[in-house]
């Protein structure tokens, strides 16, 4: 049994989906993707094609790489203009600043070299940092990421910079939005342990998605749902929601599942049932180190039954954890599939006209 074995992890990731996917998969989890957003290059963009030539006709001071795939894609899209080396001579002249590892990754390998990166990834420590250094009179290309930045660009221009914005590409909602809605579906009614996050945006993509179930959604990721992010820059919109965020120190994806290895097992319930070991992972129990794959239904009952252990619950009171729609009858199934999935009756007793219990030891 891995790590993740037992727990389910939505990925709202678009790029770089397949990737963290396998990496979640790897050590066991069951992962349900569901792109918030999706990424539109903008090659042919009348935007992108005038910023490239006022950098080339005016080199700028200072360029700031937000993202790896903003910088290749412009440095891509130049060179289909036949403006590539042009660009690259102009770029080599500025103070070259990357928000990050990956737009880092892009400058270099495009031959050019970055005089400075801020420690948290973040716009205002990129902001702080030019202004400190000074701004006025300086001619600032920006690459944007996805969406414009007005706050970012209105702060530089008043403070005397002329600032050339630079669009690659933008954020557009999934071809298929029923994997986003069905993924929201999961949150809102707690069939899901975490939901990774790897842009700032698909955050608030994911809340729009979810419509009159918003406070709901933002509801569990406070309490059961875990939100996991690759960084700092990702979680600020979540933080503002005060809803608890894990992140790992180094923004990659590989630490971000790592982080999930272990924060997920640690949440895990674990009880004494009829001389068994039974521990509440996610969809599945484990039964003396057996993973016992339940569905969502004998699941709610199981953790119902759990919450209040050697206690009796009737019909009725177990009946708000079922998926909606349910009737006592349910309850009675549910039941019935929870003591063959778990390995026999003795895991959930029958207390005569009173309702079901565990008999935890």
């Amino acid at each position: 049994m891995s790590e993740l074995s037992g727990f389910t992890i939505g990925v709202t990731a678009d790029r770089r989906r397949d990737e963290l996917g396998a990496l979640l998969e790897r050590r066991g989890a069951r992962v349900v993707i569901a792109p918030a957003l999706r990424i539109v290059p903008l090659p042919d963009d009348a935007e992108l094609r005038d910023a490239t030539r006022r950098c080339v006709a005016r080199p700028p001071d200072i360029v700031i790489a937000n993202t790896g795939i903003g910088m290749r894609g412009w440095l891509e899209a130049a060179e289909g203009w036949g403006l590539g080396d042009s660009l690259r001579s102009a770029l080599s002249q500025a103070y070259l600043v990357t928000r990050g590892p990956k737009a880092r990754g892009a400058v270099r390998a495009a031959g050019l070299h970055d005089q400075w990166s801020p420690d948290s990834e973040s716009c205002d420590e990129v902001l702080f940092h030019l202004m400190a250094r000074g701004v006025g009179g300086e001619v600032i290309a920006a690459q944007l990421h996805g969406d414009q930045q007005p706050e970012f660009c209105t702060a530089l221009r008043a403070a005397g910079a002329e600032v050339i914005e630079v669009p690659v590409y933008r954020w557009a909602p999934p071809i298929d939005s029923a994997p986003l809605h069905r993924l929201v579906d999961l949150i809102n009614n707690r069939l899901i342990d975490a939901v990774t996050f790897t842009s700032s945006p698909a955050v608030g993509a994911l809340l729009d998605a979810a419509g009159p179930a918003r406070d709901s959604v933002i509801a569990a990721l406070r309490s059961d749902v875990v939100a996991a992010c690759v960084g700092p820059v990702t979680a600020a919109p979540l933080e503002a929601l005060e809803i608890p965020v894990i992140a790992p120190a180094r923004a990659r994806l590989g630490a971000l599942v790592r982080l999930l290895a272990e924060e997920l097992p640690q949440r895990a319930v674990t009880i004494q049932v009829a001389g068994h070991e039974v521990v509440l992972r996610g969809h599945a129990a484990v039964v003396d180190g057996e993973l016992k794959p339940l569905a969502p239904a004998p699941m709610a009952v199981l953790r119902a039954l759990a919450d209040r252990a050697g206690r009796v619950l009737s019909r009725a009171a177990l009946l708000p954890s079922l998926p909606r729609g349910a009737d006592e009858h349910a309850v009675e199934m549910a039941v019935a599939r929870l003591r063959a999935g778990l390995g026999g009756p003795a895991f959930v007793q029958t207390v005569v006209k009173r309702g079901y219990r565990l008999p935890v030891d």
